[in-house]
């Protein structure tokens, strides 16, 4: 396994490319659990047949948990948009279309979303009377089964020269309502600073998927709360902005 070719730096881990593997070493400290749980959640999601790059091994690289899978030979939905403004809509449109595949599908052994968000409300900085209401707003939320991607954005779908498109990163992945993925997906176009983007990707994922837009609103504060405790540079003070602005009913 050679660790000589760097494709990616992310906070907490480097992805290196080795051949047609991509061998993704987590830094030191990083939770065991957390890294199995990556793991585990790439395994079952295989089992739905869906495009993803196949996992081969979790090992351990120089005393650091590593995660090895097949590393997809392409560009991303994100360098196409650039790299072609006058087909972004074309590629806006196969970016609705695999979302809508992923949520057609269910992975029952996956944890569920609507506890993963109490608990990192939970866990938030927000006051305890918005902690309360967001609370509140979850648990009135229709329960569902369906598979979401949890961090879907153009950066974590490839296509491939024959024009396959493969998706990416399933770290974040639950079972539960789809316009809570939905939700999260818009605000990571926000948080790339495309508005005009998301505002694109809302209607046609409302029009595709025949949801009203107003459902999926009800879903930003919430999401925009549970993300908040990553407590990345530059993101919490405006997820927190999101789970305040919001007119609880």
């Amino acid at each position: 396994m050679k660790l000589e070719q760097v494709i990616a730096v992310k906070p907490n881990k480097t992805v290196y490319l080795d051949g047609d593997l991509a061998i993704k070493v987590f830094n030191s400290g990083y939770s065991k659990a957390d890294v199995l749980n990556e793991a585990l959640n790439q395994a079952r999601v295989e089992e739905t047949g869906l495009p993803i790059p196949m996992l081969h091994e979790v090992t351990k690289v120089n005393g650091q948990w590593a995660i090895v899978i097949d590393y997809i030979h392409g560009k991303t939905l994100a360098e196409l948009m650039e790299e072609n403004p006058d087909r972004y809509d074309e590629y806006m449109e196969l970016f609705v279309d695999l979302q809508l595949k992923i949520h057609q599908q269910t992975c029952p052994m996956l944890g569920k979303l609507k506890d993963k968000m109490n608990r990192k409300i939970s866990q938030s900085s927000l006051d305890a009377t918005t902690r309360y209401e967001l609370h509140t707003r979850l648990e009135r939320m229709p329960k569902h089964n369906k598979l979401c991607h949890g961090d879907f954005e153009p950066r974590n779908v490839v296509i491939r020269e024959d024009g396959q498109a493969y998706i990416l990163d399933w770290a974040h992945a639950t079972q539960g309502n789809a316009s809570a993925d939905a939700a999260r997906t818009y605000l990571l176009f926000w948080l790339n600073g495309d508005i005009a983007g998301a505002d694109k990707y809302i209607r046609l994922f409302c029009q595709k998927s025949d949801t009203a837009m107003q459902y999926v609103q009800q879903w930003l504060p919430i999401v925009a709360a549970s993300q908040s405790v990553k407590d990345k540079p530059g993101e919490r003070e405006f997820l927190l902005q999101w789970a305040n602005v919001m007119d609880y009913e």
